[in-house]
């Protein structure tokens, strides 16, 4: 699933693409393309002008020139493509136009667990953000309130990174990255950490994905592209995620992966010690 450095990669394309555009033409192409939330139908956005692209955590949502927003989740494998020849995927596609120039505007998704919707906007946030927590980009993460929060429940400190109403943006691949950069094991209990720790543990997160938007996040395949086509490349800096058996790049003992509620964890269990 693209976390915050690809759907932030994303968010960048679209920004230098589509803002100041008209939205002339919208098609829906798949019945799950659109939230069963959503308060319209997609052909409300004929006649809209693109004013921004917001995101927060791994949600992304199109500001207009209306009373309401396009919100987007790439779920599993969602993609924007601008002017895309392979429509095989295409679940929307919207008409754009500036001036005389007219471009399209793909919603590819391969899985569909991705969705459009249509919704009010309160405080400049869409409804189904409204819960989201605030990621460590956004300028009014409040890092220590994040700590202390974590701090007062009793949660392995990956379940607690996690989840998208603590802190947004991380799913388990920088979960992964940002516990080995800590040194940090994910099973780690937060009532036994040091506040300091856990501070730790989102400042590594923090790094992580910085690094990530440098290179155009993580692409194991053709899932997770950018709104040109291209793959993010970061997937040949990751130190823990995915590289079981691999010697860890602090003290050469094999990576190991464990379970992890219903997913696996990538550790060094030499420099990632319980708490």
């Amino acid at each position: 699933m693209p976390e915050l450095p690809e759907v932030e990669t994303v968010r960048r394309g679209l920004e230098r693409h589509v803002v100041g555009q008209k939205i002339t033409a919208v098609s829906q192409l798949h019945p799950r393309a659109l939230n069963p939330k959503s308060i319209a139908n997609l052909d409300v956005l004929e006649g809209a002008r693109i004013e921004s692209i917001e995101r927060r955590g791994k949600f992304l949502w199109f500001v207009l020139d209306r009373p309401y927003v396009l919100a987007a989740h790439l779920g599993m494998s969602g993609q924007f493509l601008i002017n895309s020849s392979d429509r095989r995927h295409t679940r929307a596609l919207l008409t754009l136009r500036r001036q005389l120039k007219t471009s399209e505007l793909h919603f590819n998704d391969q899985r569909t667990f991705g969705w459009l919707s249509i919704e009010e906007s309160i405080n400049s946030i869409p409804t189904s953000v409204q819960r989201i927590a605030r990621d460590p980009f956004d300028p009014d993460y409040d890092q220590a309130q994040v700590v202390a929060d974590i701090k007062k429940r009793d949660l392995s400190i990956k379940t607690a990174i996690l989840n998208q109403h603590i802190v947004s943006g991380i799913g388990n691949i920088y979960a992964d990255e940002s516990l080995w950069l800590a040194q940090i094991h994910p099973e780690s209990r937060t009532r036994s950490m040091k506040l300091s720790e856990i501070s730790r543990v989102l400042d590594s997160a923090k790094e992580v994905m910085t690094a990530a938007l440098k290179v155009g996040g993580t692409s194991f395949d053709e899932l997770y592209i950018n709104v040109n086509g291209e793959s993010g490349y970061f997937d040949i800096s990751l130190n823990a995620y995915g590289q079981e058996g691999e010697p860890c790049p602090r003290c050469a003992r094999p990576i190991t992966r464990i379970k992890f509620a219903n997913r696996s964890s990538h550790l060094c269990t030499k420099c990632q010690n319980v708490k």
